[in-house]
């Protein structure tokens, strides 16, 4: 039987450097295919050859038949008379796909205007009805909100409005919920297979997530270096994966369970690969000593003492005092010497704003930072400055972070000139980059390479060995893996587990990721609408919360394991969806 959609031996090759290798799949009619693969394994440039949204220079061979016409032979005018009628796709990024200078609601009506001709006030009454389908209405989301006034959840699902705002009959996701929280992912998940459901939709979903393709595709297609290495319907592909590639991911995405259910595991699951060989000792349960910090005899390294801090709201009136939003209230925790500490919360539970706080980037209602036994209040004091040195932070994009035109030479040694003491700036600095290049698993002849040289990962570990170059005795890393694929993600957790045992710094890990946490963690902190609800030992909050947040954290984020264990007694379905 034909798919609605049907992919036949689709090769790209873009400035005569072949991408795409003899792609073939198809997908049926409110059916769910699930491409999963590493970063530069081919799955986004696949929906972007489906979609004819293509750079300049590349040559594309093949079929892509919808509803068996090719429309890989259609050009560009046919193209976009196609483009959010037949096939719609949500993009990773919101931010980047929405405008920001126009409303969610003039940005969807737009697409009913230009397709369909009605006027604005019509295009407007639709853009409420397909708003509201998605979880937005406008008695609580008004048409008239920006894009930058709502969360990361709320801009996917205008996204996915855009997407599916005239019914079309194939719909593409690309990685839509690689950088939500976990109970916003799993609503994300549920809004795309009702979607599916209602409107008989075709879905490509694309996603580094093996347990959100477990747990929302019909049929899985693994994809490695361009090509296709396996693919099978989503029930027996999980009991027979039979690519080393497929088990290697599947390893990379059960990282922590490998310590546990070992004797439930199937045959595929215990054969050996390079990740699972790395497995760190911190997925052991923590020893007491990290776990029970308040040893009088050691002092913590970070000390937050009833911290609040606040944002001002508009003012009502020209002249009038503004109100303020609290969005954190009497916060305490510490962090110990060797420490790792984790912090989790839902977006808008104040991570970011504790995080700034934390690292002297925000100013306090009240409360205080203490680091090394001493007040972190102001940076502009010599004292204040030495004790900057003592943190660092390694941010979600490193990319972002990075200047595109420098060398990683001059990136890494940055805060060695910023926050370094005058022997460290007088200190043949190569040599000192050289050093930390190395630690996190780079070679010494990188110093001489720029940012766009390195894949995803090779760019984290820079940022990370920028952030050690000034021997820090704290690193905060801010969702730092949240962007990686499993395996990368793998070996940049065995790298922290390493560099902590080996340096004997204190982690500070604020992420939307639970397996991170679990894996990477002594501690953990549960953060709901700014106040912690719940923290301990992260293996004993982990096994039996006590709190129903977190609970609920719990319960929404996609288990590989639990999904392919819930398939139905026929075999031919999962439950979890």
């Amino acid at each position: 039987m034909s798919g609605l959609l049907e992919v036949n031996d689709l090769s790209l090759s873009i400035n005569g450097i072949e991408i795409l290798k003899s792609i073939s799949f198809q997908i049926q009619a409110g059916q769910v295919l699930g491409v999963v693969g590493e970063s530069g394994s081919g799955k986004s440039l696949t929906a972007f050859s489906i979609m004819q949204l293509l750079p300049a220079g590349s040559v594309l061979s093949g079929q892509i038949l919808l509803d068996g016409q090719d429309i890989a032979k259609y050009d560009d005018a046919q193209m976009c008379a196609l483009r959010g009628r037949e096939i719609g796709m949500a993009f990773q990024e919101p931010m980047t796909a929405l405008n920001p200078v126009q409303s969610i609601g003039r940005q969807v009506s737009e697409v009913y205007q230009k397709h369909l001709k009605l006027s604005k006030p019509q295009a407007l009454e639709e853009a409420a009805k397909i708003l509201t389908r998605v979880g937005l209405p406008p008695s609580e989301i008004p048409l008239s909100r920006y894009p930058f006034e709502l969360s990361g959840g709320q801009r996917q699902r205008v996204v996915i409005a855009l997407a599916v705002a005239l019914k079309p009959k194939l719909l593409i996701a690309d990685e839509p919920t690689s950088a939500l929280d976990v109970s916003t992912e799993a609503q994300v998940l549920k809004l795309l297979k009702t979607l599916c459901d209602e409107d008989n939709i075709a879905l490509l979903f694309i996603s580094h997530d093996l347990a959100a393709i477990a747990q929302l595709s019909d049929t899985v297609a693994v994809m490695k270096e361009g090509e296709i290495v396996e693919q099978n319907k989503a029930a027996s592909f999980f009991k027979s994966m039979s690519h080393s590639y497929s088990i290697a991911l599947y390893e990379a995405s059960q990282y922590t369970a490998i310590q546990h259910d070992q004797q439930e595991a199937s045959p595929q699951q215990q054969m050996p690969s390079p990740i699972q060989e790395e497995v760190s000792p911190r997925q052991e349960e923590a020893s007491p000593k990290l776990i029970e910090p308040l040893d009088k005899t050691v002092a913590p390294i970070l000390d937050v003492k009833n911290l609040s801090c606040a944002y001002n709201l508009p003012r009502q009136f020209f002249f009038s005092k503004p109100n303020k939003l609290l969005a954190l209230q009497d916060i305490n925790f510490h962090l110990m010497p060797n420490e790792s500490l984790g912090l989790v919360g839902e977006s808008g539970s104040g991570k970011s704003t504790l995080v700034r706080a934390v690292l002297g980037l925000k100013a306090l209602e009240s409360g205080s930072v203490w680091i090394d036994g001493k007040p972190f209040t102001d940076t502009s004091s010599a004292a204040q400055k030495a004790l900057r040195k003592q943190i660092q932070v390694v941010f979600q994009d490193p990319y972002g972070s990075f200047n595109p035109r420098h060398k990683i030479s001059k990136i890494v040694s940055e805060p060695l000139f910023l926050l370094g003491s005058e022997n460290q700036r007088n200190h043949d600095y190569h040599q000192r980059v050289s050093q930390v290049l190395r630690n996190v698993g780079l070679s010494a002849s990188d110093a001489d390479k720029y940012p766009h040289e390195f894949s995803g990962g090779q760019r984290q570990r820079i940022a990370i060995a920028r952030a050690l170059v000034v021997e820090p005795s704290i690193v905060v890393f801010d969702e730092a893996t949240s962007a990686l694929d499993v395996s990368v993600r793998a070996q940049i957790l065995d790298l922290l587990n390493d560099l902590s045992t080996k340096l004997g710094i204190s982690y500070l890990i604020v992420s939307h990721d639970l397996e991170v946490v679990r894996v990477v963690t002594d501690r953990v902190l549960i953060l709901q609408q700014g106040k912690i609800v719940e923290q301990g030992a992260t293996s004993k909050v982990f096994a039996s919360p006590s709190h129903p947040y977190t609970k609920s954290l719990l319960e929404s984020k996609p288990s590989l394991q639990s999904t392919v264990a819930g398939k139905n007694k026929d075999g031919g379905e999962y439950s979890n969806v």
